[in-house]
């Protein structure tokens, strides 16, 4: 087998993401051999995943091979392979799905690192994801962007008015800042791109719809901001609907549930997922080994050095954890990428620590603000208490 060589002590890492990535890096002149698994060989600049989505960018622009960003990095062992399971008796994972249909392999660690990253939830309806794929992937940001190309191309075939109209209307569900910044990307593109490229469809009669289920598009923003992107977004031609649930996502059309409890159905052939945030499903297979609850949102709770309690030997990060600090009190985190990557960097030091006996201080976030795109040439951030918009 791979993973650790038994001279020196061996490090295995899971996931590619951002949280993963800074740990493996960090650990680069580390005393240590490092194996990093993921499903996919390669890494995804997450928050832009919405332009290949809307055709902005390619996605060799956005997804950089891991093992091209390790190649110099002479301790690191790059396994392709999904995670099946953890055995935190014998310190050793479960790796299946390898590239070579090769047999359920097991890998052992002396310190294992657990990056899984989140997904989107649909609220327990699974079966809309057909007809609104996601804005995690890659393979859903391309979908998406098939989708949004090929409804223009079929207004432009329909002679039904109505139909026509359906096959204009897109139905973005989540007002985070990926849904903002992704139903200004539509906006523009039906509004201002692509209205001279078609001769019978209109392209600037598309209606785009942001269906936001809290009282304000961006939530996690200050409020002045929030109105700011809304405003915004209204001038670019989305229809921002705060306030209002989707409760049904068919291939035609989408109920939206209305502020007054009336359900209204909308035509609609193109409808795109970015809200509702989930712990990756590694959070529950670690969780069901130690023996620790999780949360509503499926979340493990870590401690203050981000160690899985009673195993300090196990380290979880990135969106599929809640910190605790030393009084007991959950360290309200956003699920940003800056949070992830400075966890990925305090994880490596924590590490490198320890390999020298010393005790890692606990993890402190440095807030450094947020940042929201509205088409290509508006903002809204919030920088440490200084709001731009």
């Amino acid at each position: 087998g791979w993973g650790a060589l038994a001279s020196v002590p061996g490090v295995l890492v899971v996931g590619g993401g951002f949280a993963g990535v800074q740990a493996v890096r960090g650990l680069r002149r580390a005393p240590a051999e490092v194996t990093l698994v993921d499903r996919q060989n390669y890494t995804l600049f997450q928050p832009l995943v919405y332009q290949v989505a809307t055709g902005a960018l390619s996605p060799a622009e956005i997804a950089v091979p891991l093992r091209a960003i390790f190649r110099r990095q002479r301790n690191v062992h790059v396994v392709l392979g999904e995670v099946a399971g953890f055995d935190l008796e014998r310190r050793e994972i479960l790796v299946d799905c390898l590239p070579n249909d090769g047999a359920e392999t097991r890998l052992g660690y002396d310190t294992l690192v657990v990056a899984g990253g989140s997904r989107y939830s649909y609220f327990g309806h699974d079966e809309w994801q057909a007809n609104a794929p996601e804005l995690k992937s890659l393979a859903g940001a391309l979908e998406i962007r098939n989708r949004i190309l090929s409804a223009f191309e079929a207004a432009e075939v329909e002679d039904d008015p109505e139909r026509r109209k359906a096959w204009l209307t897109f139905v973005v569900v989540g007002g985070g800042p990926t849904g903002v910044e992704m139903a200004g990307q539509i906006a523009e593109l039906a509004h201002d791109a692509l209205h001279r490229d078609f001769r019978r469809a209109d392209t600037r009669t598309a209606r785009v719809l942001l269906v936001e289920a809290t009282d304000r598009v961006l939530p996690g923003f200050p409020e002045s901001l929030s109105h700011k992107a809304q405003r915004a977004l209204e001038r670019l031609g989305v229809t921002v609907l705060v306030g209002n649930m989707v409760v049904d996502v068919g291939s035609e059309e989408v109920g939206i549930r209305t502020p007054s409890g009336a359900t209204e159905a909308v035509p609609a052939r193109t409808s795109i997922w970015a809200a509702g945030v989930n712990a990756s499903g590694l959070a529950a297979q670690l969780a069901d080994e130690a023996g620790v609850e999780l949360d509503r949102a499926g979340r493990l709770t870590v401690g203050p050095d981000l160690t899985l309690p009673g195993h300090p030997e196990v380290l979880a990060l990135g969106d599929m954890v809640r910190v605790q600090a030393a009084d007991g009190a959950i360290q309200p985190l956003p699920g940003l990428a800056p949070v992830a990557i400075q966890q990925g960097r305090y994880i490596a030091r924590a590490v490198r620590t320890r390999l020298r006996g010393g005790t890692p201080r606990p993890f402190h976030y440095r807030d450094k603000g947020n940042l929201a795109t509205i088409g290509r040439s508006k903002a809204v951030a919030d920088v440490k208490g200084l709001r731009v918009a």
